[in-house]
This record gives structure tokens, sequence and C-alpha cells, in this order.
């Protein structure tokens, strides 16, 4: 597997390229290429271009859930080479409008726009998207410490509800030395995100973790997952997007962390 950061919110120093507090990696595994989120804006497509990326390439796109940081971008990437022909593959609640204070903050599209205009595949269940590539669907909530507060509201049928970001999900990567983890925000929480792959993977070795963990403050939560993660003995550990600064230096103190910016490559 070959993954290039085309978003993040760094930008590496004397590298030139676009970055916005969003997500958006490109994967390639076997013969898939893969669209990991699509960013806030269009320089996800800059970014590419620059890189020497051929986004017409693309055989899925995977949303990791629906806000607007990780999925507006569905719009300029349907402007610029159409998402007919692409697989389209969230949690059947990723496209359900989302609120925040009355400001829309979900995808660009609703769940009858993306099942008109790509080839959607919702699923709650996890997904293989080549033999060792699987998005993971929906994650068991079961960690006490992992804060499961409302991001705003989500409207269904009508009605608006508080939002727990069910929708909320990320990949795993399976190798010959143990799995790797790729997450877009962890709403669901990062541990319970790995557990469920360690579940699913019936691998209990992991070799990395790459994404955010929306972890802001040095609290009870950030301490026990750190704790875990250390006890997972990770070896190659990349905190980006929503983990603040005193979150990465409390990381930094435990754990094997290393810089995330946008081009950005790794290959397994």
């Amino acid at each position: 597997m070959k993954l290039t950061v085309l978003v993040d919110n760094n930008t590496y120093i004397d590298e030139y390229y676009f970055g916005e507090p969003a997500v958006s990696y490109y994967i390639e595994a076997e013969d898939k290429c893969i669209l990991f989120d699509a960013g806030y804006s269009d320089i996800f497509l800059k970014n590419a271009q620059k890189m020497g990326i051929a986004l017409g390439k693309l055989t899925h796109v995977v949303l990791s859930h629906g806000h607007n940081d990780h999925s507006e971008g569905l719009k300029y990437l349907h402007a610029e080479i159409g998402l007919q022909n692409i697989k389209v593959i969230a949690h059947p609640d990723c496209f359900f409008p989302k609120y925040y204070d009355n400001l829309f903050i979900g995808s660009p599209y609703s769940v009858s726009e993306i099942e008109t205009i790509a080839d959607y595949h919702p699923s709650k269940m996890p997904y293989p998207i080549t033999d060792n590539l699987i998005f993971l669907g929906e994650i068991p909530r079961k960690t006490s410490f992992e804060n499961q507060h409302a991001i705003g509201k989500y409207e269904k049928d009508g009605t608006l509800y508080d939002d727990y970001l069910i929708d909320d999900s990320a990949m795993v990567y399976k190798t010959n030395k143990g799995i790797f983890i790729i997450t877009g925000c962890s709403h669901s929480g990062i541990c319970n995100i790995i557990e469920y792959a360690k579940e699913i993977c019936n691998e209990n070795r992991v070799v990395g973790v790459l994404g955010g963990f929306h972890l802001f403050e040095d609290n009870e939560q950030l301490r026990k997952t750190i704790a875990y993660l250390q006890k997972c003995e990770i070896k190659q550990f990349y905190p980006c997007h929503c983990v603040s600064l005193l979150a990465k230096a409390k990381m930094m103190e435990k754990l094997p962390v290393l810089e995330v910016g946008v081009g950005m490559k790794l290959e397994l």
C-alpha cells in the first residue's frame, strides 16, 4: 500500500502545497486507487496535480464521516472528473444533513443525490476494498473514557436529532507484520477503532496509526488513550488534523510520534 497526504492542517517546510483544516489521503492498494476523504475545498485536486497524481484513475472514494471538512471536496471532484464510475463507500448516515448552531456542516450531497451521481455503496458492516484494505463500517463504542458528546444535529426524515457521529469510521490495512489504521477524525474513539480493527482482522499487532483523533485537552480521555496506545506497542504513530499541539506534546512523551504534512508519502 502507498499512501500520500493530499490535505492536512499542516504542510512540510519547503514543500509548497496547499493546506487547510481538513483531511484527504490518496491510497494505492493492489490494483485499486482510493481517495480517503476529500477535504473542504478543491485544494486536494491542486495538490494531487502538483504531485503528479492522476485522480482520473480513482476506483473508490471512502468517507470517514459526513462533516464538510472531509466531504465538501466531493463536489469539486464530481465537477472535475465525475463520480459515475467511482465506488463511493461510507456509513449509511454519512449523507444525512448535519448542523452546528444552525450552520450547515454536512456533505454537499444528500443520500438521493449521491445515489444518482455515484456508484454508492453504504455499509454499516466492514467492507473489503481489496484483500487487505477494509472499510470498517460502524464502530462499536465500548470504552468508558472516550467521550461521546453530540456535535450539533443531524436530520433524518425531517426531524433533527443530536449527532453522536455514528457514521464515523476508518480503514485498516493488513500487512504481514500487523495492521495499519487510517482515520479521519476518530469521533468514535481511536481506541474503539483499533479494537474493532483488531477484531475484524483477527490480529493483535498494530504496526501504525495515521489520522485525526479529535483530542485537544490534557484530560482523562487523553491520558487513558495514551496508556492504551502504549500497550499496543505501535511503531509508527502519525497524529494529525484534529489533534492539538498540547495533545501531540503529551503523546510525544510516551509514543513514537512522527510528523504529518501535505505531501507526506508512506509505503507499507
